[in-house]
């Protein structure tokens, strides 16, 4: 793997002649610049946390209220509260005054705040909005149009940041087992004859009757101890602990706008989608995305948008864990076997377009062979989960391997240039077949199937992407696709 050199900001040696101490300004510079961007995004961060704890209200709103309790004190309309607060004061002055009524405008203007987030709260709880008939002649129920309104009410007129909704969704509902059970039987029933269908009733009443009881006050806990009682081991059990390879049975691909193909130049088209992506991890780095809204009104979770970057699956013999890094300041490229680290900032910006189609290009046109075990050492990802966390414990523990393994799992994302062309014919289907294969698992060993996502650039330009699924849903990767599209 084509590596950065290692440096050090200080070194020193003691010789007969006294101290010699070196110092390494770009190294220096780089350190400096790695730490104002780290804490220019925490101050973004805690600015967004503000924001989202008091959604659906603005900040503004708060130095209304103030203004408004002072003006009503001060013309004589006596407030609540606002003697016991006084009497706590060391003093009985204009000061104090005005600091009194600051007090009770903020918890005033608290308390206002937490009663529209738990009335949205209780209105997202509502599914009868689901079941509209909707088309032409159709007419909504007026239960739905009054809460259509409820809602535009409760959710402000503030325009929402990534997290505004999260505290004010409701917890996934607990079905009770004799739902559950009826559920479940309505399912298996058009796979069963008579005779299995009655044997399978047989054994979701002895259930339904015995263990399901205690498993169900289990889940009643955990319903109240967490918002969703079902995300933690779906994770685990239905991903983590799959021992299968994830190529074609887990990861799943995006291609293309299909009909558009603005360019048929490989590094620009690259140049402008990495860049596009990095700017879609600044709005999620300070919390700016906007959330999905169903139908512009009902939010969905958005705790997933975490891990779209900087987020590897990393494989054990018994099952796998989710590890995702606080920031990452390069990406890794593919192209004929070899892999390239390649940085994303310079001077604390990001890089432009134009700079980063010079560092594709420069991939492009180098001609240099791979390493030994380097151009298909992504084939390990591609295979059984246990044998490559095996391998991975025996060869890549220390040395280049490991900082090698480290470089690709650290990065922002992966990115392929292909060397091969993704073809579209509205009278060739085949070509959009093939199209979706080299998308899915390519030569099995061009993909990093382990990463959130492999960016995947054809030589004609055109792009598409394969995605490892445990991470997030499949509406979180669809978002980030709409945006760079």
């Amino acid at each position: 793997m084509a590596e950065a050199h290692s440096a050090v900001a200080f070194s020193f040696s003691i010789t007969h002649e006294g101290w010699d101490v070196n110092v390494d300004r770009e190294v220096l510079h780089l350190v400096w610049a790695s730490g104002i961007r780290s804490w220019k995004k925490r101050l973004a961060r805690f600015k967004n946390n503000i924001k989202n704890g008091v959604f659906p209200a603005p900040l503004q709103s708060l130095w209304a209220t103030a203004v408004l309790v002072i003006s009503l004190h001060f013309a004589g309309i006596k407030l609540p509260f606002f003697d016991f607060i006084l009497s706590i004061l060391p003093e009985n002055n204009m000061n104090y005054q005005v600091i009194t009524c600051c007090i009770q405008s903020l918890l005033f203007w608290l308390f206002v705040i937490y009663v529209f987030r738990y009335t949205l709260k209780l209105l997202l709880m509502y599914k009868g909005w689901m079941y509209e008939e909707r088309g032409r002649g159709r007419t909504i129920s007026w239960q739905t149009k009054f809460w259509l309104v409820c809602v535009k009410m409760m959710s402000g007129a503030s325009k929402p940041l990534l997290y505004s909704y999260q505290g004010s969704l409701p917890r996934l509902p607990l079905p009770s087992v004799d739902d559950t059970m009826e559920r479940y039987l309505r399912s298996v029933r058009p796979l069963l004859d008579d005779t299995q269908y009655g044997r399978m009733e047989k054994l979701a009443n002895e259930f339904k009757n015995g263990i399901a009881v205690k498993l169900q006050r289990y889940l009643f806990l955990k319903s109240w101890w967490s918002s969703n009682y079902v995300s933690d081991w779906w994770e685990e059990y239905v991903y983590l602990r799959g021992r299968s390879p994830l190529m074609v049975n887990s990861n799943f691909y995006g291609i293309d706008a299909i009909l558009m193909h603005p360019t048929t130049n490989q590094a620009a088209r690259a140049a402008t989608i990495i860049h596009t992506a990095l700017l879609y991890r600044r709005l999620i780095e300070r919390q700016e995305l906007e959330p999905i809204l169903i139908q512009g009104l009902v939010p969905l979770c958005s705790w997933q948008y975490e891990r779209v970057f900087n987020t590897t699956r990393v494989p054990g013999v018994e099952t796998d864990k989710i590890v995702h890094y606080s920031d990452s300041k390069h990406i890794v490229v593919y192209h004929k076997g070899r892999y390239f680290k390649v940085p994303i900032y310079y001077k604390n910006r990001i890089l432009l377009p134009s700079e980063i189609e010079i560092q594709m290009n420069h991939i492009l046109q180098d001609t240099s062979t791979p390493a030994v075990g380097e151009e298909k050492l992504a084939s390990l990802t591609a295979g059984e989960r246990t044998a490559w966390a095996n391998a991975r414990t025996e060869f890549f523990f220390k040395g280049t391997n490991r900082t090698s393994l480290d470089a690709i799992e650290k990065s922002a994302f992966v990115v392929t240039l292909d060397d091969v062309p993704y073809e579209f014919d509205e009278k060739d289907t085949g070509k959009l077949d093939n199209y979706g294969r080299i998308l899915l698992h390519g030569k099995g060993y061009d993909r990093w199937f382990d990463k959130s996502f492999t960016l995947c650039i054809g030589t004609n330009g055109r792009i598409g992407f394969n995605a490892e699924h445990s991470w997030a849903d499949a509406a979180v990767m669809s978002h980030f696709w709409e945006y760079v599209v």
